[in-house]
């Protein structure tokens, strides 16, 4: 008896009508190697479950739309990454003497090949290329906690005593030989995706005398994740130093690379660094989620007297415009919300960063360079000459690129920069300390944003209390009016498993703006202390300075974060 063809399966459901098939039957004729389904999807013609649920009645072969991910990582461990990417097939389970495999094209490989790989027989299965692509990326070489991790490095006795005796290998061909092997392979994998499902910002990976310490960075704070023998550290060191093309023989000078991985259909940058240390190399990797990082400038956290001021100065036609915080406090995602905002096709954007941490759609962006006097100096010089509209500064480093910048806002141009400044009034003395003149300050600034980054109570777990005594003191501390708490409940997390049980989960921001009015000039002028220009600023009748404290107040009363945050990222202030 004939089998039934695809096509006619598909006209016989009344998926497909026959000029639809003669269409893709006469493309198909174009197109080298393109199975027929294939082109009537691209068409249009027909869904892929209505493609596959036709196949597995012809075939007689059942079909997963959804495939499980709870994979035996023995069976997962027999076949090579790009094996299965290129096939598109993934071992489900053994039962007996048969193995299930699920495949997207049940003609490649051969069942001869997949028998003798697996030693068993093979019970085929159809499923979704996409759907076998995203199973691969989640469960190739991840184990589901640590102790997996270090039981799968030390699978094979021989090479776990292979590897203590490479403990100091003695040349790049040794070293390349530990970061291709297999277990270093799963436990570098295992470490990146764990970070990434964690939401974290960055890998730290320490050499202590006795072991090799990986650390996750998670809403600001670092947490515990792996702790790996001391004999490991060469090979899982070059193996990260192998995926962002570095030199695996080079262990006394600093390194920084970078590489890029897919993840659940998301694309991510990982800035990589390394340093050499007493007891070996310290790592840290930056990852950067491309689909997740730019913020709206609605979403960052600030208040809505803020939010209207800022909005209407970032759309000047000139002066200088600073962020301020420490490392981490979120400046880099205002900058880019801001431009992000402003930017239009009438504009000419160019920026000058250390690093170019995203790219930007429609603006001009520049990394520096100091190897080969590329400053930020040296790069607005330059940029001057290329008629731009706004500029964005990564950071004010030293006298001359503050010089530049004034100059810049002076001639017409909207200057965006940040200093490392604790507060917003400190920014003007620090401009003072570099030797820059207070008419020039005061005719081009602006405004100062100070900024921090405070976690979120976290939704899952979060439950009402009425804060206690000293919880009340800390409101206080933080600005708060003991009146304006009233019986008022506050929020904060008990901790569940979305949160790692912390109680937090994510982060906003709070804000302290400094508007450079006529009053604050005249300070400037007068080269005022910052607490002073500070003192100021707060006492402007109607439209007066929030701090971060009190900013940070406003969001435990509306139930955003908590007292213990708030004074957590001020306690210097």
């Amino acid at each position: 008896m004939r089998q039934e063809k695809i096509g006619e399966i598909l006209i016989r459901k009344g998926l497909l009508t026959s000029e639809q098939l003669s269409d893709a039957l006469a493309r198909q004729k174009s197109i080298k190697n393109k199975k027929i389904g294939e082109i009537l999807i691209d068409l249009g013609y027909i869904k892929e479950d209505d493609l596959f649920l036709s196949l597995s009645e012809q075939l007689s072969l059942p079909y997963l739309r959804e495939i499980p991910t709870e994979i035996s990582s023995e069976l997962i461990s027999k076949f090579p990454l790009s094996f299965l990417k290129t096939h598109r097939i993934f071992p489900l389970k053994r039962e007996g003497k048969e193995t299930a495999v699920v495949m997207a094209d049940h003609t490649v490989p051969s069942i001869d090949e997949l028998e003798l790989i697996l030693g068993t027989r093979i019970k085929r299965m159809l499923g979704k290329g996409s759907e076998i692509s995203r199973v691969i990326e989640r469960c190739y070489y991840r184990p589901q906690n640590p102790a997996k991790v270090e039981e799968d490095l030390k699978t094979s006795e021989a090479e776990s005593a292979s590897l203590a005796t490479e403990f100091l290998p003695e040349g790049p061909g040794n070293l390349l030989d530990l970061a291709t092997r297999t277990p270093i392979i799963r436990a570098v994998n295992q470490i990146i995706f764990q970070a990434i499902e964690k939401r974290a910002t960055d890998i730290h990976i320490q050499s202590l005398e006795n072991s090799l310490k990986v650390r996750y960075r998670i809403d600001g704070l670092l947490y515990d994740a792996f702790n790996f023998p001391r004999r490991f550290q060469p090979a899982i060191i070059s193996r990260i130093k192998v995926i962002s093309r570095l030199n695996i023989a080079e262990r006394r000078l600093p390194q920084d690379g970078r590489t890029t991985i897919k993840f659940d259909d998301r694309e991510l940058d990982i800035r990589i660094s390394i340093m050499p240390t007493f007891f070996g190399e310290n790592v840290v990797l930056r990852l950067l989620d491309k689909t997740t990082f730019l913020f709206g400038l609605e979403s960052l956290g600030l208040s809505l007297q803020n939010f209207n001021i800022f909005s209407h100065l970032i759309g000047s036609d000139h002066g200088i415009i600073l962020l301020t915080g420490p490392t981490g406090s979120g400046k880099t995602t205002t900058l880019y919300a801001a431009l992000d905002r402003i930017n239009s096709p009438t504009k000419n954007i160019i920026t000058l960063e250390d690093p170019v941490e995203y790219q930007l759609e429609g603006i001009n962006q520049i990394q520096t360079n100091p190897k080969i006097g590329l400053s930020f100096a040296n790069g607005l010089r330059s940029i001057l000459r290329h008629d731009p509209d706004i500029m964005m500064v990564g950071e004010i480093r030293d006298l001359e690129t503050a010089e530049m910048a004034i100059q810049a806002s002076l001639t017409g141009h909207l200057v965006f920069s940040t200093l490392h400044t604790n507060d917003s009034a400190s920014a003007i003395t620090r401009l003072l300390d570099m030797g820059i003149e207070p008419y020039l300050i005061s005719s081009s600034l602006l405004t100062v944003m100070a900024q921090r980054l405070v976690r979120l109570i976290c939704k899952d777990c979060q439950s009402s209390y009425s804060p206690s005594a000293s919880e009340i003191e800390g409101l206080v501390e933080i600005g708060l009016k003991r009146g304006d708490l009233g019986n008022r409940r506050l929020l904060k997390g008990k901790g569940c498993k979305a949160c790692l049980e912390t109680g937090y989960r994510g982060r906003t921001g709070i804000f302290e703006l400094l508007v450079i009015n006529d009053e604050i000039k005249g300070l400037i002028m007068e080269k005022k202390p910052a607490h002073l220009i500070n003192k100021s600023a707060i006492n402007i009748i109607d439209s007066g300075m929030k701090t971060l404290r009190a900013d940070g107040a406003e969001k435990v009363l509306k139930r955003i974060t908590t007292v213990e945050e708030v004074l957590r990222v001020t306690q210097e202030e």
